[in-house]
């Protein structure tokens, strides 16, 4: 299959590096001019669980440099940064390639309606982590798995496909029976781990292994539970805290340090807007309060402040 990665950062690149090695014609698109020019000159380097290097060869692109077409098009774009990669791909997008998006975040779905038809667009959350250790390097953690649907499954004849292209490369993909709680699901275990690790400064096992880590959980994730039940969207606070804790384990993703606290710590904003600060928005519209995500949304806020105050 032909596969561009649309935000080939950390986990794109892991992605891309696995479909690769399984036999797809596989671009990484990015608008990292520094990562894009190592990866072409030197290939992506990738550090593995035990310490080691591994080089492999890929092709990498800048957005506005794709002049190829895609039977699929998998987006790990940052939600802030999605529509103006649509907008870049434009042309790409025209071929009519199936869409995935596998970034975090709520709100997603409708970024995407603006530039393909809701025919094309899959959705998918994952539990696979990667860190981005400079341009063109990565290093990879633990295992992961990937659950996704159709947004129109009655439109979408294809979907079978694209879950085999993916466990060809053993990243373990199954459908998902609704959409929507797939996405809050995967929102959830993130305002958990990503914004407590990005807070606390700690990686997952970090975390779990704090004795009042599931008072901080539950503060979020009951919240979710009643701004998802007024939303009318399927959620379970119980089971979101089971996948949860199936991270802390250095086998699964316990030494990985979350997408937002790397984001952090190289002073790009986050995606905390769309992960706690969302709920607390839609909370607010609903009349069904979420005070916990809302003053977390504001650390994190204050955080990037002070971030960029030093910068």
């Amino acid at each position: 299959m032909k596969i561009a990665i649309a935000g080939a950062g950390a986990m794109g690149s892991r992605f891309g590096v696995k479909l690769q090695a399984a036999g797809n014609d596989v671009t990484l698109i990015d608008n990292w001019t520094d990562h894009v020019a190592a990866i072409n000159a030197n290939g992506l380097i990738v550090t593995r669980d035990d310490g080691k290097d591994q080089v492999y060869p890929m092709t990498a692109l800048a957005p506005n440099d794709v002049t190829t077409t895609f039977d699929l098009v998998i987006l790990f774009t940052k939600t802030m940064q999605m529509d103006q990669m649509l907008t870049d791909l434009h042309d790409v997008l025209a071929n009519h390639p199936a869409v995935l998006t596998l970034a975090n975040g709520i709100g997603n779905v409708e970024t995407i309606e603006k530039h393909v038809p809701r025919s094309q667009i899959v959705v998918g959350t994952t539990v696979w982590s990667s860190g981005l250790v400079g341009p063109g390097h990565i290093k990879v953690t633990g295992t992961g798995s990937i659950s996704l649907q159709a947004v129109a499954p009655a439109s979408f004849s294809n979907l079978g496909d694209i879950i085999s292209t993916l466990n060809a490369a053993g990243l373990k993909a199954s459908p998902a029976d609704d959409v929507m709680a797939a996405i809050w699901k995967k929102a959830g275990l993130n305002s958990v781990l990503n914004t407590y690790c990005t807070l606390l400064d700690c990686n997952i096992g970090e975390f779990g292994a704090l004795p009042n880590w599931r008072e901080l959980n539950d503060a979020v994730l009951d919240e979710f539970q009643a701004v998802a039940a007024a939303a009318k969207i399927t959620f379970s606070a119980s089971a979101v805290t089971t996948l949860i804790a199936a991270q802390f384990s250095p086998e699964t993703n316990g030494g990985h340090y979350p997408s937002m606290h790397q984001d952090m710590a190289n002073h790009r904003p986050t995606e905390i807007d769309f992960l706690n600060g969302y709920v607390a928005r839609l909370g607010k519209q609903l009349g069904v309060p979420a005070p916990h995500n809302a003053i977390l949304a504001q650390l994190i806020h204050s955080q990037e402040a002070l971030v960029t105050a030093k910068d």
